[in-house]
């Protein structure tokens, strides 16, 4: 089947964020997301997923282990698992991404108080 964001299960999280996701099974997980200016997820890790996040538009920030790095349009980067990490948006444009988990970050995402 040819998935899109016009034929995938969709779902809203953080301040306004959305989320299609393309591809689901134990082993991998694909997930086209949409994040507004000034919005970010909350600081958390993955026991086994390691996941690769790509930019399709605008520039993200990650914050990985602590550590900042900012990737723009047609740049990705990886996330090991046992990393505490998050991203956000802090430009003025609407950042949309794609992330691919493997294996899929069912039950395996730990959030951390700050």
């Amino acid at each position: 089947m040819i998935h899109s964001k016009d034929n995938s299960k969709y779902y809203s999280w953080g301040n306004s964020c959305e989320s299609w996701v393309l591809n689901d099974s134990t082993n991998l997980s694909v997930k086209q997301e949409k994040m507004p200016s000034g919005t970010a997820e909350k600081l958390h890790f993955h026991e086994a997923a390691e996941q690769v996040f790509y930019i399709l538009r605008g520039e993200a920030i990650f914050d990985i282990n602590d550590e900042k790095f900012s990737v723009k349009a047609g740049e990705s980067i990886s996330v090991q698992p046992q990393s505490k990490h998050f991203i956000a948006n802090e430009s003025q444009d609407e950042l949309e991404f794609l992330v691919i988990s493997s294996p899929s970050t069912h039950n395996d995402r730990i959030e951390i108080e700050k």
